[in-house]
């Protein structure tokens, strides 16, 4: 008879596998491999304990549910990381659901990723191929215990090993005991261990800390030449007696924030300040709309609009949790966690300097338009955090103006509206796009929008996935020149500002997809994030800006535009056209400055910049973007502007 080996080895193997999988492909890292596998020890001496409970059979069923669910539990992480650039988090239940209720979207990405879905089944093969091979026999009381000592002692000696490097910014020690970074702690510890935290801070509640209360400094943009500053220098700041609501804060959380907004530097008002007082805004989020997508010929609206106005050379739009992360970092300039997100719908906080807020106290009309589902994101609540009370969308109005049947075309939105506010000047208008929506294929149940102008991409040399993106981003085109054309037909073309940026890019495209019309090689954790924002007049000469920005700047760089006074401290984005530093965080928290790009652990200096001391720069970085999370998440959690402002 040949002999059995023990299933404490199959479930080490099981266990390991998955995690190195995780490794492979959702944090694209190595580096950390010891913790994970050390920390990963005493879960697998648990599902040991836990095939032992019953005889033999029993064993076999118990071994089989294990593998069963925990490859389903990280074949679902995986995907869900493919989709949203994060994992996910418990904190996201009831949220992400509506992003997953376009079955025919997973299963584009699922067929796409098939040979991964094989990968993570293969201990479930192995295991229905060697089972006999086996030993599933009841283990001994004795052998119990000593796995129940085991445990405890792996445990402990995992816990000593997160003093290693503790000062880090995104130390183990931070990551387990400080920081709610998803992408970081699965980095560190593996996906069983950020499950574990994960679910205790749901339940439990957690307090993430700021690594210091007070802003550190970073050099100003290396591209820019030294010039001396005018005497009189203003600043977009309201008199704040922090001092006071330090002096009667007792909750240690809230204080340390109230230090940290007083130690900040606001932003500088500039010569563009006011540059828009009194004009009309509308602003679009435009679903998938990414530079991939700006053709001359093809799209000659998005071509015109990127290259006149404000032009801004290095822009990104973070991908947080699909279309409600990028609307949350546009409209807030703050970002958006998936337990930022859940607490914006759930509580419905004050956000004072939110789009429609900052604008009504002006005599603003504020209106917000979606051409699909009302509630869809939970719309109905958040449209009103932003300011906007009059909304519409289908179910609630929209439906009477347009074909709500999927997919909805922008062009009919735009002509169904504009003349519902056109005549009650100023006003701010908020459009959330949908003809841009994955999937893209020519097929009217998957994507009717592709299929309404596939003439127009068919000869093009490019996959068909890619074609059918690009027919969607014609019809955000059209909509686009018709807006135009109305504004100008209406008579206040000249005294209107149009903005728009992408919620994010067209995730459902591989990144060789991206690639294909991409004018440079892209990577899949950072540059292919980089796209427009589009900030034009009719009127305005053309302006350049080459530092980095992102989607969390776009609020404080219009209301600066708009001359709307505001506190630049209290927003985390910063306004591009300040003498601020330029920064994009993304939802891995990596960065891109005016130095360089950090990811996957290393910082790269940008090509012809020289940094005297890169270590204590990346040093101060990350700090700063760990700040920035943590005071988007508390700002929300706190109501700190309900809090300071009122």
């Amino acid at each position: 008879m040949k002999k059995k080996f023990n299933v404490i080895l199959y479930l080490s193997f099981l266990v390991i596998y998955l995690e190195v999988l995780t490794k492979i492909f959702v944090t694209k890292s190595f580096s950390s491999i010891f913790l994970t596998l050390i920390f990963s020890i005493p879960f697998i001496l648990i599902l040991y304990l836990l095939t032992n409970i019953f005889k033999r059979k029993g064993n076999v069923i118990i071994t089989y549910l294990l593998t069963i669910i925990l490859i389903i539990y990280y074949c679902f992480q995986f995907f869900f990381h493919r989709l949203f650039s994060i994992v996910f988090s418990f904190n996201t239940i009831g949220l992400a659901s509506n992003a997953l209720d376009f079955t025919n979207i997973i299963f584009d990405v699922v067929l796409k990723n098939i040979w991964v879905v094989l990968l993570y089944l293969l201990p479930l093969i192995l295991l229905i191929i060697f089972h006999k091979r086996i030993n599933f026999e009841r283990t001994s009381l004795k052998w119990i215990i000593i796995s129940f000592i085991l445990v405890l002692v792996i445990w402990i000696t995992s816990l000593f090993c997160l003093f290693i490097g503790k000062n880090e910014t995104y130390s183990a020690y931070n990551l387990y005991y400080n920081i709610n970074s998803e992408m970081k702690t699965v980095e560190k510890f593996g996906l069983y261990t950020y499950t574990r935290l994960d679910i205790k801070r749901v339940l439990f509640g957690f307090e993430e800390k700021l690594t210091t209360t007070e802003e550190p400094d970073i050099p100003n943009d290396p591209d820019e030449e030294e010039e001396e500053k005018p005497i009189e220098v203003t600043y977009n700041e309201l008199t704040i007696d922090f001092d006071t609501l330090i002096q009667n804060e007792s909750n240690e959380t809230i204080k340390n924030m109230l230090e940290y907004f007083k130690s900040s530097e606001p932003t500088n008002k500039n010569e563009y300040t006011g540059m828009f007082k009194g004009k009309n805004l509308i602003f679009l989020l435009a679903e998938g709309f990414n530079m991939i997508a700006v053709d001359r010929e093809l799209t000659p609206t998005l071509y015109q609009l990127t290259h006149e106005g404000f032009v801004f050379n290095n822009f990104y739009s973070p991908v947080f949790l699909s279309t409600t992360g990028g609307e949350f970092q546009a409209t807030t300039g703050l970002i958006p966690t998936q337990e930022v997100l859940s607490n914006w719908k759930r509580y419905k906080p004050t956000i004072s300097y939110a789009l429609g807020n900052a604008f009504t106290p002006l005599g603003y009309t504020a209106n917000g338009y979606h051409n699909w589902t009302y509630t869809y994101y939970s719309r109905q609540k958040t449209m009103e955090t932003l300011g906007f009370n009059s909304y519409m969308g289908c179910g609630n109005g929209m439906e009477d103006l347009i074909n709500c049947s999927w997919l909805p075309s922008d062009v009919d939105m735009i002509n169904a509206t504009l003349p519902l506010y056109k005549d009650n000047t100023p006003f701010v208008t908020y459009y959330v796009t949908v003809s841009g929506h994955a999937p893209y294929a020519y097929n009217s149940t998957g994507n009717s929008i592709a299929l309404k102008n596939i003439d127009l991409v068919r000869d093009l040399p490019y996959s068909n996935n890619v074609k059918a993106y690009l027919a969607t981003q014609i019809e955000l085109d059209r909509a686009l020149e018709s807006l135009i054309k109305g504004l100008d037909e209406a008579g206040i073309l000249e005294d209107t500002v149009i903005a728009l940026v992408g919620d994010h890019y067209p995730y459902t495209l591989t990144i060789d997809e991206v690639n294909e019309i991409s004018d440079y090689e892209r990577d899949e954790i950072v540059e292919v994030n980089r796209s427009n924002f589009i900030l034009w007049n009719s009127e305005m000469d053309t302006i350049e800006v080459d530092k980095v920005g992102s989607q969390i700047d776009v609020l404080p760089t219009l209301l600066n535009l708009f001359g709307v006074e505001y506190d630049s401290r209290l927003i985390v984005g910063k306004d591009i056209l300040s003498d601020t530093p330029g920064l994009a965080i993304f939802s891995n928290r990596s960065w891109v400055s005016d130095y360089g790009t950090y990811k996957n652990g290393k910082f790269t200096l940008k090509e012809g910049v020289t940094l005297d001391n890169i270590d204590e720069y990346v040093t101060s970085m990350n700090n700063i973007v760990s700040n920035r999370f943590t005071l988007s998440a508390n700002i929300i959690k706190y109501n700190m502007y309900d809090y300071i402002l009122n």
